[in-house]
């Protein structure tokens, strides 16, 4: 018989994931939420900063800069283009006391909640709490438990949450031992890690459970989301370039927000970290979670295109990145069956031979040369904004 793992002290009772259906939350992006037929998992609430976490409040989207932390003008700039992107949590690396100094004038210099990056060095969490980082991840596997515990004293002191984050490759020696890498040995090192912070008298925490195999992560969130109520945050680490990144990400973060698993996200790419909003909120829009944004729906084409409609959607995409209104945006290469086919979208154009029609929720409106698709499409969004 499989043996069940044990609940922590502060674990839901039943064995199934504890979730229920998705509510308006109190963003606009949740006032306009379509009834969906998830069932989110029931976790209590923290802060971090500005930002509520857990509960049914907005599912957060986070990223993390590239940029050398002790140079504040880089790392500014970066948080700034990543919240213009849609970030709304923001995380730095924290490798040595240089980068810890550098948090309070980062902090002057931006306008989302700032998470501190740190490994190994019990003294750099410290110090970046009492430097104003509104929190912390670490990995309690590679620190010691009595400087833990001083982590655990000043978080308190100064409100701020920690999150305990668990990696394949950081796993305890005896863990590997009995599991070796597995989704096992990544929730009992969670597991492990909630039992000292709750001994310590420390709720304040959210967890991850990250790993690059995506069925592994997978089933220790499913673990853990079964046997805790702390929120979670979800990502696939060490993803790859864009293409990966998007695909793993959408499997592995997409199938847990489908069982209503999750409360942050970050997908993880490697290059420019701004690239990284448009799949997490993608990912989101897909599953009905989040209407932000502008959500666009394209055809891949065939030989009936007669227009450019790959520079079409680079233009649309890049005139409309960072929008917080959600709009669905359709552009169809075929005059005859386009405006059929994306009758649910807002507004649209479906191409023709250098002309194309504009249509709102399927109904055509008017004909437009194909030289002003984009200028004229702009146009008549900004006229539905104003008209909402």
């Amino acid at each position: 018989m499989r043996k069940e793992p044990p609940l922590c002290k502060l674990a839901i009772a039943r064995r199934t994931y504890p979730c229920y259906k998705i509510s308006k939350g109190k963003d606009e992006s949740a006032r306009h939420m379509e009834e969906a037929s998830i069932f989110r998992r029931k976790s209590r609430i923290i802060r971090i900063g500005s930002v509520r976490i857990g509960g049914d409040e907005p599912i957060a989207v986070q990223s993390m800069t590239n940029t050398d932390t002790r140079n504040v003008a880089a790392t500014v700039a970066q948080i700034n283009a990543l919240e213009r992107a849609g970030c709304e949590i923001a995380r730095v690396a924290i490798p040595d006391a240089d980068a810890v100094r550098a948090l309070p004038d980062i902090k002057k210099g931006i306008s989302i909640p700032l998470i501190a990056d740190i490994h190994f060095h019990a003294q750099l969490a410290i110090d970046a709490v009492k430097n104003g980082a509104d929190g912390i991840r670490i990995n309690p596997g590679n620190m010691a438990k009595e400087r833990i515990a001083e982590i655990v004293r000043t978080a308190k002191e100064h409100q701020t949450a920690v999150r305990i984050g668990v990696n394949a490759g950081s796993l305890q020696k005896d863990l590997l031992a009995e599991y070796g890498v597995s989704a096992r040995a990544l929730y009992e090192s969670a597991l492990r890690s909630v039992s000292l912070f709750e001994d310590l008298g420390f709720e304040q925490i959210k967890l991850s459970l990250k790993s690059s195999d995506v069925p592994m992560m997978v089933e220790a969130y499913r673990l853990i989301a079964a046997a805790t109520d702390y929120p979670l945050h979800l990502g696939v680490t060490e993803a790859g370039t864009l293409v990966d990144a998007a695909v793993k990400s959408a499997l592995g973060i997409g199938i847990l927000l489908a069982e209503g698993i999750g409360d942050t996200l970050r997908v993880s790419v490697t290059g420019d970290p701004v690239s990284e909003l448009p799949i997490a909120y993608s990912i989101l829009r897909a599953l009905k979670i989040r209407k932000v944004g502008a959500e666009i729906i394209s055809c891949p084409t065939c030989g009936r295109c007669e227009i450019d409609l790959a520079g079409l959607v680079s233009q649309v995409e890049q005139a409309l990145a960072g929008r917080k209104n959600y709009i669905k945006v359709a552009l169809m290469g075929c005059v005859v069956n386009g405006p059929g086919e994306a009758a649910e979208a807002d507004i649209g154009i479906a191409g023709g031979r250098g002309f194309g029609m504009l249509f709102k929720k399927g109904v055509a409106c008017k004909k437009v040369e194909e030289k002003d698709f984009v200028p004229v499409l702009l146009e008549e969004i900004r006229s539905l904004d104003n008209e909402s």
